[in-house]
């Protein structure tokens, strides 16, 4: 029993502990304050060695995390950095007596040390919360029994089944059944593909008609989810260009400041004929005024931020540096479908052959089609039912033919839907051939309708734009963004949706090898150039590209080529990343130039003797708040 309460104690500690980890900074950063002012108060009724003491204590507290990341950090690079310059100033302070101003150098740069952990923190927690996707689960069959298990714990090998409507939960091989898969996630293209004993199925992609069993090829770890974990991750630790220039700049910048700081430790009592004391204390608040706190600390905060509003509003990037290059961008080329089309099949035409009853057809092969998972069969119930207000009847007989169509017989009548080969009355039919081939030409897939050997009607269905993709042209236009669409899908259907999409160009017939000479072209011509794509054909593209954007619904392989992930499929998010990237990009600059007005400010004040510690260590360091706070505007 006494065992049992130990370790529920230690739970419950280590729970409490966790909770607070990641506030500790800022924990230690108010008692560090609290401590200043005891000491001060110590201080003003006379307890001077009392109130040294808890100086001390406010020293090891609020400097601790930030001396000890110094520290660390000057072993790792073997170059200083500005945390060790403020450890400097600090100790400096303490050994011309100044306690009070020492320890509010560091309270200050223990709260802007807390405000930049709270910046990764919060950014890290949004697109988290992001990624908290439930993974699939899956029907493991071992031993003749069925069970359901997690994901994660299916391993290369095992034996699943997967039944009408569910998703295919890792990449394997079919052993059992005979089924239609839509790999719309895979190939970008909407029309499903039939599936045969051997044939591969991958993750994501849906079952729609039979119940199959699969031989699982590939581990968990290889899953999309596990893919997109890993982009979390790097996007964390990327850094953008400018951040990069920054830190390299920041070691160079730490030894000059250092030298100078010596020099004047000296020059000033020989050349100007100042004291020591002053010459010291001149020393120190240039050795304060001087680090480049604020200038460090212009880029890291925006650039989290900035990824953090990203994935609140559905947009992931993969590091600051993709952001950063999305404010230069002159041209965007977009993949066509599943990306401005929405990569299902509507109905766009029916056909029915004079002196038949229009109602009554369209009422029997919704009937029929109801009893079908096929998207285009789907499509075709949808319609019907939008405009009949009428009850679906049940044939007498129904039979799928995989890869073919449908046959059923209600009343006295022997139906067939689906393909031409499989509607034997069609070839005698030449007017609804006549009509079929002209509604092909357009792009659109047609299904045939028969009736005891006689060929009565045809559906067309098409792939359409979505409702979102010209107004996410409207507004890349508006940012001075040039549009064009590459497709692999004939001049006449390209044209139709380049004009529905209102794209400024487009380029059919293009095959993956042909979308990324297409790209380089136009790297030549607006240097640079975003891609925006879903499937595996779309990959090179999106690696050629300055910026690689990929559909939230994409495979694993776009995800992982592609720099900028949109998790809705949202079009208009890009225009919206374009605006956040420039807003960055501003908010950075605005930092910069405030950081070294203030230094130059403070130095020059300095140097005139105009400028007590007090006054330097508050408008250094409140400077570098200021600049974290203005970074922080972009998490809104």
């Amino acid at each position: 029993m006494a065992e049992l309460a130990l370790a529920k104690t230690e739970v419950e500690r280590h729970s409490v502990f966790k909770k607070v980890k990641p506030h500790a900074e800022l924990i230690a950063s108010v008692l560090c304050g609290i401590l200043i002012l005891t000491g001060w108060l110590l201080e003003f009724t006379n307890h001077d060695t009392t109130a040294i003491i808890v100086y001390v204590l406010s020293f090891i507290i609020g400097g601790y995390a930030k001396a000890k990341e110094g520290i660390e950090e000057t072993i790792a690079n073997k170059e200083l950095n500005v945390e060790m310059l403020m450890i400097f100033a600090a100790i400096g302070s303490a050994i011309i007596g100044y306690w009070t101003e020492g320890a509010i150098l560091i309270f200050i740069f223990a709260v802007s040390g807390a405000l930049e952990t709270y910046t990764m923190n919060k950014s890290f927690k949004e697109i988290s919360s992001l990624m908290n996707l439930q993974p699939e689960e899956a029907l493991r069959i071992h031993g003749g029994i069925e069970k359901r298990v997690h994901v994660s714990e299916l391993i290369v090998g095992d034996h699943i089944l997967i039944k009408p409507g569910e998703r295919v939960p890792s990449d394997g091989k079919i052993l059992k059944g005979i089924t239609n898969i839509d790999e719309a996630a895979i190939t970008g293209e909407s029309i499903p593909v039939t599936k045969n004993i051997d044939d591969s199925v991958y993750a994501g992609t849906v079952n729609m008609t039979g119940s199959i069993t699969v031989e699982i090829t590939k581990p968990n770890s290889e899953t999309l989810f596990q893919k997109i974990i890993q982009l979390v991750q790097n996007a964390q630790s990327e850094k953008s260009p400018s951040q990069l220039f920054i830190e390299k700049f920041e070691g160079t910048y730490v030894k000059v400041v250092l030298a100078i700081v010596a020099l004047m430790m000296v020059l000033p009592h020989y050349v100007l004929g100042w004291d020591w004391t002053e010459t010291f204390y001149r020393a120190m608040i240039l050795l304060v005024v001087a680090s480049p706190c604020a200038l460090v600390a212009s880029i890291m905060p925006a650039t989290l931020s900035a990824i953090s509003n990203g994935a609140k509003h559905g947009i992931l990037f993969k590091g600051g540096v993709h952001l950063e290059n999305l404010s230069h961008l002159k041209a965007i080329a977009f993949d066509k479908t599943g990306t401005l089309t929405k990569g299902k099949p509507v109905v766009t035409d029916i056909h029915i052959q004079d002196g038949e009853d229009h109602n009554d057809l369209l009422w029997k092969i919704a009937s029929i089609e109801n009893h079908s998972n096929h998207p285009l069969a789907l499509s075709i119930v949808s319609h019907v039912k939008k405009h009949l207000n009428k009850e679906l009847l049940h044939p007498e007989t129904i039979e799928d033919m995989p890869g073919m169509g449908v046959k059923a017989i209600i009343g006295e009548e022997y139906w067939k839907i689906g393909k031409a080969d499989f509607i034997s009355g069609l070839k005698s039919n030449h007017k609804l051939i006549e009509k079929a081939n002209l509604l092909a030409s357009e792009g659109k897939t047609i299904v045939y309708v028969q009736i005891n050997n006689r060929a009565v009607a045809l559906i067309a269905l098409k792939d359409v734009v979505r409702e979102e993709a010209s107004k996410a042209i409207k507004e890349l236009n508006k940012l001075g963004v040039y549009s064009v669409m590459l497709t692999g899908d004939s001049e006449k259907t390209a044209k139709v949706i380049a004009s529905e999409s209102l794209v400024n160009e487009y380029v059919a017939e293009c095959l993956p090898e042909e979308k990324v000479n297409q790209l380089i072209k136009l790297k030549e011509r607006f240097k640079t150039v975003a891609m925006v794509g879903d499937g595996i054909n779309d990959a090179p593209a999106l690696a050629t590209a300055n910026v690689g954007i990929a559909m939230g619904e994409g495979t694993d392989v776009a995800l992982e080529t592609a720099d900028v992930v949109l998790m809705k499929n949202d079009l208009p998010r890009i225009a919206e990343a374009i605006r956040l990237s420039k807003k960055m990009n501003t908010i950075i600059k605005q930092n910069i130039v405030f950081s070294l007005v203030v230094i130059t400010l403070l130095i020059s004040s300095n140097f005139l003797q105009i400028l007590d510690l007090p006054y330097g260590v508050i408008g250094h360091e409140g400077s570098t708040i200021l600049v974290i706070l203005n970074s922080l505007r972009l998490l809104r």
